[in-house]
């Protein structure tokens, strides 16, 4: 019960590798405030965490900054406290610069960047001081390598490595510690809500594209979440830790 009674919010915590997050904190003892755009997913988390430990859900739209506030406020009245946030909510678009419009674009970095700004400044305004408090912030391998037409999803990532360590500096002196995780491809059909949820199909090549030999699943993402979160990870802040099995540093020759 490494999170015994803390306090932990998780951003689009409903499903995929928020849904993991969520449960490994709550296993560790952890209160969880799920914050998710899916009301079907979000409740149904909610009710399968209360069977062991205790989670709230509060429909978020990470891109409109009324829906967080009422998601801190929420926190905060049924906690009374925050110590850790998981900024992990995030999309994508379709199309590419030539057939993807400004809004996609805009909406993009609105709940990706934009919203781990937002939900970063009210976790910092109510973590109590000097009481190791902990951002974690959900960036991706697209920060430092790119296929075509993932502009908006890129650029949203990148950003968010240069507001971990912006925001590590800023918020030191409050004692909480920011980092950030950059995932690679993580299999995440198995943790979405009941009625999505699929076994996964990988082929050798998919398997053999990673130095360790196979696909993430979200547990890779969400055990690294609670060892930043962790006494043990006390003297790292400002940093970002990629988990991608190796991908992204392994070279391909065609």
């Amino acid at each position: 019960m490494k999170f015994k009674d803390k306090i932990v919010l998780v951003t689009g915590g409903a499903q995929g590798i928020g849904r993991a997050v969520c449960q490994d904190f709550a296993r560790e003892g952890a209160k969880i405030l799920i914050a998710d755009i899916d009301e079907e997913a979000g409740t149904e988390l909610e009710a399968s965490i209360n069977k062991y430990g205790s989670a709230l859900f509060v429909k978020t739209d990470i891109g409109v900054e009324k829906d967080i506030l009422n998601a801190f406020e929420k926190c905060i009245k049924k906690f009374k406290t925050l110590n850790i946030l998981v900024n992990n909510a995030g999309i994508g678009t379709k199309g590419g610069m030539f057939h993807s419009s400004t809004e996609s674009f805009d909406r993009v970095l609105s709940i990706n960047l934009r919203g781990t700004y937002l939900c970063s400044r009210e976790a910092a305004k109510v973590m109590p001081p000097d009481k190791n408090c902990v951002i974690i912030n959900m960036a991706s391998t697209r920060a430092f390598m790119s296929e075509a037409d993932t502009e908006a999803y890129s650029a949203s990532k990148g950003g968010i490595i240069a507001l971990t360590h912006s925001m590590a500096i800023s918020l030191g002196h409050k004692g909480i510690r920011v980092n950030s995780i950059s995932p690679g491809w993580i299999e995440t059909c198995t943790h979405q809500k009941s009625s999505k949820a699929h076994e996964p199909s990988h082929t050798e090549e998919d398997k053999t594209q990673h130095p360790v030999g196979r696909v993430g699943v979200p547990e890779d993402i969400s055990k690294a979440c609670v060892f930043l979160a962790s006494e043990e990870a006390g003297f790292i802040t400002g940093t970002n830790l990629t988990v991608d099995g190796g991908m992204t540093v392994k070279m391909i020759y065609v």
